[in-house]
This record gives C-alpha cells, structure tokens and sequence, in this order.
C-alpha cells in the first residue's frame, strides 16, 4: 500500500504569469509557498475477489473494469497515461475542492506520486511537477497556469520563475526569526460554500 501526503500551495504574488499565453511572451513569476494543510492519495493492487477491478473514492465511489469507465478525468488519464490497472485508490483532504489553494493540482501529484512509487520507481521534484502539468492542461484540457503542480511538487517558500521553454524554483531563504514574524501576521480566508466555513488565524504554517 503506498500513501502519500502533498501539501497546498498559496500564492503571494504573479498570479496570471503563469500562464504560457503571458510567460511565453513576457516570462513570468510567483512568489508562493505550501503550508500545513494537505492532500492524501492511497493507492494498492486490489485483489482479483471482485466483480470490479478497480475501486476509485473520493467524493464519490467508482467501481470499474476499464479506463473508459472512470468518470474522473484526472483519475482516468493519470491511469491511461501511467498504464495502471486493477486498483483500490481513495483521495482525502484537509480542505475542500474549490478553495483557491491548488488542491486539484496537489491531488494530481500525489497520485503520479503514488503510482510510480507502486511501480517501484522514483520521480524527483521536477518530474511530478511535470508530469502533472502534461496531465492536467494536455490530457484533461484545463485551462490554467502551471504554478499550482510545480508548487505542490517542489514544496516551501520559492520563487517560481518561468521561462518560454522551462522553469526555475528558487527558494527563499529567511530566518526562523522571520519565518515566525511571517506566520504570526498571516490571515487565510477560505470561500464560503453551503457546509463549509473555515478561517485559518495564526493557525496555519508556512513550510
């Protein structure tokens, strides 16, 4: 059984220049961070017992025999590209979809995390980060930047800088002393939807 834990980004600043119609032309930055509230993917083989073979949770529960039957886009094209079959794959989260903080691109990498790691291969930081971009804006066609997969692959406090034909990740570095005066004067509000209301005060860590 493999588990990851990947966490949610916020951005400071540059938003928008992440898009390639913006940093193809002009190039482009963010500043962001990831913080102390995360995603977890657990993937396993599901034993050959069932009518099924591959069982999806997540919102909801999925129970298929092929890829074209999954109706999560994410789930299905992660599957078909990475060549998986004949899993039981559950997606949790400390925070719910659509509260600006990047969790489907979080929830994209550590999947591609999962998978490689049950097929016993290794992808650094890059590669998820990758990955999950080509997954997301090639396979699923989602309009969006790339800032939220690089962010959740690499994690801290960076500099994301982004080229024509690549991109950098360049950390942050500052002092405890004023990672802490940093942390104690963050507010994070989250939308409000019908069931949920959340307000992060003090509470919250930046990695």
């Amino acid at each position: 059984m493999i588990i990851t834990q990947t966490p949610f980004r916020m951005s400071f600043f540059g938003g928008g220049t992440d898009f390639p119609d913006f940093y193809c032309e002009h190039g482009g930055a963010v500043l962001s961070t990831t913080f102390d509230k995360y995603c977890y993917v657990t993937v396993r083989h599901l034993p050959p017992f069932f009518d099924y073979k591959t069982h999806l949770t997540y919102a909801k529960m999925e129970y298929v025999n092929s890829w074209d039957e999954i109706e999560h886009p994410a789930i299905k094209e992660a599957m078909r590209m990475m060549d998986m079959h004949e899993l039981r794959l559950t997606y949790e989260s400390d925070l719910p979809a659509r509260s600006g903080l990047g969790t489907s691109s979080s929830f994209s990498v550590g999947m591609i995390n999962a998978f490689y790691a049950l097929k016993g291969k290794y992808a650094d930081k890059r590669k998820l980060a990758n990955d999950a971009i080509y997954l997301e804006r090639t396979l699923c066609k989602e309009c969006g930047g790339i800032q939220d997969q690089i962010a959740a692959s690499f994690g801290g406090l960076n500099r994301i800088n982004f080229m024509s034909d690549t991109y950098e990740v360049k950390p942050i570095i500052i002092s405890p002393e004023r990672k802490k005066q940093l942390n104690e004067n963050l507010l994070l509000f989250l939308p409000v939807f019908p069931d949920f209301h959340l307000t992060f005060k003090n509470k919250h860590k930046v990695f």
